[in-house]
């Protein structure tokens, strides 16, 4: 989810276990030779999906560590393919703690135009939408009161056989 920390969590693990890191958003924004949130505007959210299963397909499969967009793994079909290649990691937090995390970002197309309690509410209504695909995870590791650093210890401790 947006705010969960997937970017800066993703680029510790990856550091970690000595593998490339890849931010399908950012690999998305760099084919386009655009922002995601223009993307959106240009495109509709459904060219934007469409942009993200091609982003999948090229990260499946490979020894890497991925951080997905929030809605990359709710995609028909984007579950099975990632399961099938790697270990799915969900990093879970409160609707309250990702609004904190991500405060007034301009960035993020499904927020935009809505501020504070309209805000919240739309990053809870995401989330009950997401998380059926989220909670099929291998690994579920609670955010809300942990830095990144912190993440990545347990996501690692966890890939070891450690609870």
């Amino acid at each position: 989810m947006m705010g969960a920390g997937k970017s800066q969590v993703g680029a510790l693990v990856a550091e970690r276990l000595r593998r490339d890191f890849v931010d399908t958003d950012a690999m998305i924004e760099r084919a386009a030779g655009t922002p995601i949130a223009e993307l959106f505007t240009r495109e509709g959210e459904a060219g934007f999906r469409k942009r993200e299963r091609e982003a999948i397909e090229n990260v499946a499969g490979g020894a890497l560590v991925v951080a997905l967009g929030g809605g990359a793994i709710a995609q028909p079909g984007a579950w099975e393919q990632l399961a099938g290649s790697g270990t799915i990691v969900y990093l879970r937090a409160r609707p309250e703690t990702l609004l904190g995390r991500i405060r007034h970002a301009a960035d993020r197309p499904l927020l935009h135009g809505l501020f504070g309690e309209d805000r919240l509410r739309r990053i809870g209504e995401l989330l009950a939408e997401r998380s059926p695909s989220y909670e099929r995870a291998s690994i579920v590791v609670d955010t809300d009161a942990l830095s990144p650093s912190e993440v990545a210890d347990a996501i690692l401790g966890r890939l070891r056989g450690s609870p």
